[in-house]
């Protein structure tokens, strides 16, 4: 089983950290390693998909919290696992619970207080970056946990990259100038990635606190992606929790 790990994490023991890609699943097609019951793959499929994922990160899918993402900057404290109603954020300090958020483009952004043990799961995309969903979920941290920001790190998985994931002005003008390019043909190249770094940094969290995975999920075919395949896409799961 092919797993997305971060290096950021490994310094912390107990920690677990994965995230899936679109190999070694049973789905057909596309579909392969699709971990969502909701774009029209076979149920049974989805099951033994996420059965295998979750088996190779070692943990029972019974222990972990998912969420229902709308693009929201909705942010939700959780203690126990099952499906949590519309949010795109999910946070907690209990262990033995992980967390799950499910993509194909959008970015994942995954945080962890070793203070506090403190977790979050974060879906952020460009919706949910212009709404500042990460500084939503990181104030939420503060509020429940007592998490201070200059204590966090944070791993920002792979998603659509400034090399292929192109947005009209519309879109553009609503990202910082450092996290846009202008094309020749009116059209734009969107840095997502950039743009909830800025929001890290400007929450309190260290810069050497940060780790960016560098994959392009439009370009690069080992992952789901939503622009580049359209209905054909599966979804991947990006999961964070504390074994202890």
């Amino acid at each position: 089983m092919e797993i997305i790990r971060s290096k950021i994490f490994t310094q912390f023991p107990g920690l677990l950290f994965g995230m899936s890609t679109n190999r070694n699943g049973v789905s057909a097609g596309k579909f392969n390693l699709n971990v969502s019951f909701s774009v029209g793959d076979n149920p049974e499929n989805v099951t033994e998909n996420r059965r295998r994922f979750f088996s190779a990160l070692g943990i029972d899918e019974n222990i972990v919290a998912f969420t229902q993402q709308e693009h929201t900057s909705v942010v939700c404290a959780c203690s126990t696992p099952g499906n949590y109603p519309v949010s795109d954020a999910l946070i907690t300090r209990s262990q033995h619970l992980f967390l799950a958020i499910s993509v194909a483009d959008c970015t994942p952004v995954m945080l962890y207080d070793p203070k506090t043990k403190t977790a979050a799961a974060i879906h952020a995309g460009w919706r949910g970056t212009t709404s500042k969903i990460v500084k939503k979920a990181i104030a939420k941290m503060y509020v429940h946990y007592g998490t201070k920001p200059a204590n966090i790190v944070a791993f920002i998985g792979p998603s659509a990259g400034k090399c292929c994931y192109e947005v009209g002005n519309e879109v553009a003008k609503q990202f910082p100038d450092i996290c846009v390019e202008r094309k020749p043909d009116r059209k734009y190249l969107l840095d997502v990635k950039q743009a909830n770094v800025i929001q890290l940094l400007e929450s309190g969290l260290q810069e050497d606190h940060i780790e960016v995975h560098s994959d392009c999920t439009i370009h690069n075919q080992v992952y789901h992606s939503h622009r580049r395949d359209g209905k054909e896409s599966g979804r991947m799961f990006a999961v964070i929790g504390m074994n202890n």
